[in-house]
């Protein structure tokens, strides 16, 4: 079985509620006849061709979580008009458990309705993202490749986080966490390999329930003769399936690199850290990339309440 049947397989055992905010475009329309065809959940799609009428707790909703941007019901009303946000807000409320949502709006109107509906998870201050990069049934998650263009030592920590919990309900393995940095364990010195350093450290006093360390370089992190020469006796080198990208250049040149150079799949980009899964999409999505970010994303809500 294939990650991709394995993603599909278990997303159709959970079965979850699905909103696609953007019911107009052929691709998503096109993807939900084959989500629904799948089995990998049930779909809402939304009609933008008419004004959307927000539900009173939809409004209640955006004025309790940020009564300083919404200070009026017409506001939030306002708000609730652009339908990520509409579409986000059923998840918030409960009424939906999933959103994927983007193919036709920016990734920065995604995260802001998701931030303004379902907020970020407990004990994580910051939204990233991870692309999955499969090929011969080896798995690698790259994080964040998507969000956070300069981030500091806490968002580092943050996305470790963030991708582990989600790489355990999406991969279904163990997460082994490499910070990776042009220098392994003080082969280099510099500021930015002093911001990987104190990202470890922050995440040692959290004590999370994963193998991590850094600072790695890329091959001591995945190559296990490697390993033992660089970083003898690490708890992650060689063996690694977690990339903690220093920044958002290197973490999105990499996985290009990996997948149109080495010849992996990507599968992403997939937000993480929120409270409840909502799905970003590139603008250049086809109808079979939004059934796997559905199916990824119903996977990321298996473990919601």
């Amino acid at each position: 079985m294939t990650f991709r049947d394995s993603v599909y397989e278990r997303a159709r055992r959970v079965r979850r509620r699905i909103v696609l905010p953007e019911g107009n475009d052929p691709r998503v329309r096109a993807a939900a006849a084959r989500i629904e065809a799948l089995g990998l959940g049930s779909v809402q799609l939304l009609d933008r061709t008419a004004p959307l009428s927000p539900l009173p707790e939809m409004v209640r909703l955006l004025r309790t979580r940020h009564p300083q941007k919404f200070p009026t019901d017409a506001t939030a009303h306002a708000a609730l008009q652009h339908p990520l946000t509409f579409g986000a807000a059923l998840v918030g409320l409960g009424r939906a458990d999933v959103m994927v949502g983007g193919a036709t709006f920016p990734s920065g109107d995604t995260i802001r309705a998701a931030l303004w509906t379902v907020g970020t998870a407990p004990g994580i201050t910051t939204v990233s993202g991870a692309f999955y990069l499969v090929r011969d049934g080896a798995v690698l998650t790259f994080t964040d490749c998507a969000v956070v263009p300069e981030p500091t030592p806490e968002q580092l920590a943050d996305a470790a986080v963030a991708a582990a919990g989600d790489r355990r309900r999406i991969v279904g393995d163990q997460p082994v966490v490499a910070f990776l940095s042009y220098s392994t364990k003080g082969s280099a010195e510099g500021p930015r390999v002093a911001r990987v350093r104190r990202a470890v450290e922050l995440l040692v006093a959290r004590r999370p329930a994963f193998a991590f360390d850094g600072e790695l370089q890329t091959d001591a992190a995945l190559v296990v003769e490697v390993a033992a020469r660089k970083a003898p006796g690490s708890p992650a080198a060689g063996h690694a399936n977690v990339l903690v990208f220093p920044d958002l250049d290197s973490g999105n040149i990499g996985y290009k690199l990996v997948q149109r150079l080495g010849g992996w799949e990507a599968i992403g980009p997939i937000l993480q850290g929120l409270a409840r899964p909502v799905a970003d999409l590139s603008r250049g999505a086809t109808a079979d990339d939004i059934v796997d970010t559905v199916a990824v994303a119903v996977l990321q809500a298996g473990e919601q309440t």
